[in-house]
Formats: C-alpha cells, sequence, structure tokens
C-alpha cells in the first residue's frame, strides 16, 4: 500500500509535521509520500485561500510521479476532497472528513480549530460528510496555528480549556482538534481529559488503514487554458 500525503498550503514545516505523525500511526510496510503545494499561501485562511488550495491539491496530485493506492490532503477543512476523487480514481482521505466521520460514531461532538473564516467551511464539511446534526459546536481560538506551535504547553492549556467548556456549555460528548499543524495535539489532551478527544490527523491515519472503495475516475473531457501542463492532461 503505498499513500500521497497532499499539503494544500506551502510550508514545508507543516508537511514535515503531518508525515511524521502520519509515519508513526502506519505500518513500516506502509509507503508514504509527501508533497507541499507549488503555490498558493503558506497558510490557508479564508474562502479565497480555500479556493486557491482545492486547485493546489489537484496540480500536485497532478505532478507526482509514482502510482498511489489513497491519496490524504492534509489540511482540516479538505480543499479539493471532491474534485480529486472525481479525477483521480484513488481513495481521497480528508482530515476533517475522516475525523468528523469518526467522532459521530461516538455522539455529538465540538471541534477545536483556528481561524474564525473556517467556521462556514466546516460546517458545510460537516453537511457533505452527512454528520451536520451530530456538531454540537465550532470553537475558534483566537491564536493562530504558528502561535500554538511556538509554545506547545501553552497550546496543550489553551485547547484543554476550550474542551472543557465545549463540553460543559455545549453539551458535547467527543472534542475535535482540527488543523494540520496541531498534529499530535489531540492525543496529548486525550492523557489528560475525561473525554474523548479526537486529534484530526491521527484519525486520518486510521481511515487510511480502513478498508475503503477506489472510485472510478469521471472526468467531463472539458479542455482547460492557464492550468500547467501536468494537470492539463491528467483532467481530461
Amino acid at each position: 500500500m503505498r499513500a500521497l500525503v497532499i499539503n494544500p498550503n506551502t510550508s514545508t514545516q507543516v508537511t514535515q509535521m503531518l508525515h511524521a505523525h502520519l509515519r508513526e500511526h502506519l505500518p513500516q510496510t506502509f509507503a508514504l509520500d509527501s508533497v507541499t503545494a507549488r503555490f498558493g499561501g503558506a497558510y490557508i485562511a479564508s474562502e479565497a485561500g480555500y479556493a486557491i488550495a482545492a486547485h493546489a491539491v489537484l496540480d500536485a496530485w497532478a505532478t507526482s510521479t509514482n502510482e498511489y493506492d489513497r491519496i490524504v490532503i492534509g489540511c482540516f477543512g479538505d480543499p479539493g476532497l471532491e474534485a480529486l476523487r472525481e479525477i483521480s480514481g484513488i481513495p481521497v482521505i480528508g482530515l476533517a472528513e475522516a475525523a468528523m466521520l469518526e467522532a459521530a460514531t461516538l455522539g455529538r461532538f465540538a471541534i477545536i480549530t483556528g481561524g474564525e473564516r473556517w467556521r462556514p467551511i466546516l460546517k458545510r464539511r460537516a453537511a457533505a460528510a452527512g454528520v451536520a446534526e451530530k456538531l454540537a459546536a465550532i470553537h475558534i481560538l483566537r491564536e493562530t496555528g504558528a502561535e500554538l506551535l511556538a509554545d506547545r504547553a501553552r497550546a496543550l492549556d489553551l485547547l484543554a480549556a476550550a474542551a472543557q467548556d465545549c463540553v460543559r456549555t455545549q453539551q458535547a460528548e467527543i472534542v475535535l482538534i482540527g488543523g494540520a499543524a496541531l498534529a499530535g495535539m489531540g492525543e496529548a489532551l486525550a492523557e489528560r481529559l475525561p473525554f474523548p478527544v479526537i486529534d484530526n490527523v491521527s484519525a486520518a491515519a486510521r481511515a487510511l488503514l480502513a478498508p475503503i472503495s477506489a472510485p472510478a475516475a469521471d472526468l467531463d473531457h472539458v479542455v482547460y487554458s492557464g492550468l500547467s501542463s501536468e494537470l492539463s492532461v491528467r483532467i481530461r
């Protein structure tokens, strides 16, 4: 089994973190390659950034040189998820979708992440995954992913306080820690909190190992202009 991890932003640090965390949760026989978006933002913080990231995801897949059994979109929000499923013919896993589907099997869940403009995007993702009725709350941290990464101990304290607030005030039964830059923090919190906590990157690793049927590629055979040569070839 071989999977490709696509980081939709241009931060190589995030790509390295994603790869390392996923690698820890997969057997050594499972091959894993990771790639960083060739264009776009260092982080995704708006609807425009999300749209650009979706294009970058398709471009990253098109420029890959190996054959893959599965793909992971390494962004909590899954830009390009449906589009890549449509054209690749490969099972595609998104951090947000994988974590939401897992959380929904346990009960009502709250999401803790950073970036106020992610709220409507994550609501749409929950609806697309069919779990909107299980979404109890979305708690947006004021701190950016970079700020949380800079001080892990403080980040865990902030996340723990937010998680406890969601359970106490929003009747959430499970808390989902979302954000590629927060990989591993959900697992650390699960050891110190008395309720289930799901780490979004760990959930994606579990989804990678689960049986998934490969979809058939469904190309539209439209001639596009202005795309990279690699994507132009693979999209039709």
